[in-house]
């Protein structure tokens, strides 16, 4: 580095000259800790961990999908700026969900279908869910 001291966000000049990028003898840098997506933190920036008992992924289409693998829905999907077909219904047996992707598998070709979720209008099931989120119906009992 040059005779210069680290630029700052806003253009300025930081505060640390050359022992400061090194580190000072007999100081250590703090690292904060791992955050889970969504977990709670203090203002100090601690992190408060849930118990075990009352931890549950967020309540997105994938992680819903996830706690549902196995089960048959149909999918409701639209293609906008296509001419052959703009909507399209799939019905199949949840095998995998990811952010921006399900994978089902049709029952009656044996086929597996990659549907992509930004086409996702919604998807109904012929039974219940389950559904992980702490005081909604559906949920599997918890353990005290």
């Amino acid at each position: 580095m040059g005779q210069h001291g680290m630029m700052g966000p806003m253009g300025q000049q930081g505060m640390m000259g050359h022992q400061g990028m090194m580190g000072q003898p007999g100081t250590t840098g703090t690292v904060p800790p791992p955050v889970t997506s969504g977990s709670p933190i203090t203002q100090t920036g601690a992190v408060i961990q849930a118990p075990p008992s009352q931890q549950f992924e967020q309540s997105y289409v994938e992680n819903i999908l996830r706690l549902n693998l196995g089960k048959t829905g149909t999918f409701y999907m639209t293609y906008e700026n296509n001419s052959q077909w703009n909507a399209k219904i799939f019905t199949g047996v949840i095998e995998a969900a990811g952010r921006d992707h399900i994978i089902i598998s049709e029952r009656s070709t044996g086929k597996r279908i990659i549907l992509l979720t930004i086409n996702l209008d919604y998807i109904t099931f012929d039974e219940p869910l389950i559904y992980q989120y702490p005081g909604v119906i559906g949920n599997p009992p918890t353990t005290r």
